[in-house]
């Protein structure tokens, strides 16, 4: 080929290359997975978006699927939700990312019925047709960032943030052009560990926001030559990488109705309800909030992580935090009020943890349960007699505790519906099967490297 005809064939490759849009789901496993296709096409997608196999849920963090309930059998779709498009053009040459949340359906265009975003959406749907409420929340994130400089004694520290500019620089940019609204970002406790956290929206998009954060924020640190790891132990000995799940109470006017100054600590009596139908099924919560072998190493006592079932006011080990307000008398706390639910990392996904708080807490909601005991300080110095009265349970101690709490909780396992729940048991119980034998080491390496 001549240069000229080699020039010619460049340029029309050059001229004929366009982005690809993927359509994607956060699956079982918390993963980001989907399928592509020319940008152009986008529209001949909207409505029947890619094909899908129901299998696909069952692959795990480690890419694999040791058992499935579908096998190679069944087709679905996996269609563009509401939610909007993420775009990272960072202008400079390199291909742009684009990629859309989405929702698995039926062929009929009915929601598959282990769709996690179905889920979530099914369990709001419920919240508002029997209690009239929505719930408004916000997932905060802690993330371990591999090659950031690090001294000893940064925590907090202002040349954390220094050394991490560029980087934060194009996060928060990149967050904010995508519609997430960034709020805080700080360097944590940590070695090399962030938090970050979204202003808290209604519904399913909080879910939403979730999931784009953490693919954002990989992606962000991959251009700047770091690595982002949102796995819950990173490397042993260090503190753990958290989601924090915020979440308030509206009616269906937009009214915030968690704060009632008559209540027990501010509590309306239907948050009161909602906290308390959290706690009596927390030990089945936890198998989705809390979903990997090291979720159990993180939540150990004394680590400022949850270890209790209790509710708490201004204790950071509480499982329920009730979160502070500012005292000033010209500020109205109603729209500020909020519980922070602690028991949880990102090695699920969002739509699973944000629908079992849900479900839990209306279930609190229809049997009218009590207000909790408040308990600010540490149950273990309490007897079991007194943790039993105050009505503090303990958490799971491992992954397998915890499949073994929603397996043995009927009410829990009837809001994911028969074929999630098994769906999920499988696949979680796969997980341990392919790390039993491994050192923690290797456990932490492997899930560093899947979050």
């Amino acid at each position: 080929m001549t240069s000229t005809s080699a020039s010619v064939a460049d340029a029309s490759i050059a001229s004929a290359a366009e982005d690809l849009i993927l359509i994607c789901c956060s699956d079982i496993a918390g993963q980001v997975r989907g399928k592509g296709f020319p940008a152009s096409h986008l529209d001949q997608h909207r409505r029947f978006g890619v094909g899908w196999t129901p299998t696909n849920i069952m692959i795990n963090c480690l890419g694999a699927i040791p058992a499935t309930p579908f096998g190679p059998r069944g087709d679905l779709y996996l269609v563009p939700a509401d939610s909007s498009e993420v775009v990272l053009d960072f202008a400079d040459g390199t291909p742009v990312e684009r990629w859309l949340v989405g929702d698995i359906l039926n062929l009929d265009e009915t929601p598959w019925d282990c769709c996690p975003r179905a889920f979530l959406q099914r369990a709001l749907a419920e919240l508002e047709a029997v209690a009239g409420l929505r719930l408004k929340a916000s997932f905060e994130h802690e993330f371990h960032l591999a090659g950031a400089a690090h001294r000893s004694g940064d925590s907090y520290a202002l040349s954390s943030m220094r050394s991490a500019a560029p980087f934060t620089r194009e996060l928060i940019a990149a967050l904010g052009v995508n519609g997430l609204e960034p709020e805080t970002f700080l360097p944590e406790f940590g070695p090399r560990q962030y938090e970050i956290t979204v202003r808290p929206v209604i519904g399913v998009e909080a879910a939403d926001r979730a999931v784009k954060l953490r693919e954002i924020t990989r992606a962000v640190a991959e251009r700047h030559g770091l690595v982002a790891s949102f796995a819950p132990v990173v490397t042993r000995g260090i503190v753990g990488n958290g989601v924090h799940i915020h979440f308030s109470l509206e009616d269906l006017n937009g009214a915030p109705v968690t704060y009632d100054p008559a209540g027990p600590a501010g509590l309306s009596a239907q948050t009161a309800a909602f906290a308390a139908g959290i706690l009596r099924h927390v030990r089945a919560v936890c198998a989705l909030t809390a979903p990997s072998l090291l979720s159990y190493e993180r939540l150990r006592p004394h680590a400022w992580s949850a270890y209790w079932g209790n509710l708490g006011q201004r204790d950071r080990e509480a499982l329920l935090r009730i979160c502070p307000l500012p005292s000033a008398a010209d500020i109205d706390p109603a729209p500020r009020f909020n519980l922070e639910f602690r028991a949880a990392d990102a090695t699920a996904s969002p739509y699973l943890q944000l629908g079992m708080l849900v479900m839990a807490g209306l279930q609190g909601i229809k049997e009218a349960l009590p207000a909790p005991a408040l308990h600010d300080g540490d149950p273990e110095e309490l007897s079991e007699d007194e943790r039993r009265s105050l009505g503090i349970q303990d958490l799971p101690r491992s992954l397998e505790q915890a499949l073994q709490a929603l397996d043995e909780d009927d009410v829990a396992k009837a809001w994911l519906g028969p074929s999630l729940a098994a769906a999920y048991l499988m696949h979680k119980r796969g997980e341990i099967g392919m790390l039993q034998g491994l050192d923690a080491d290797e456990v932490c390496r492997r899930y560093a490297e899947a979050y």
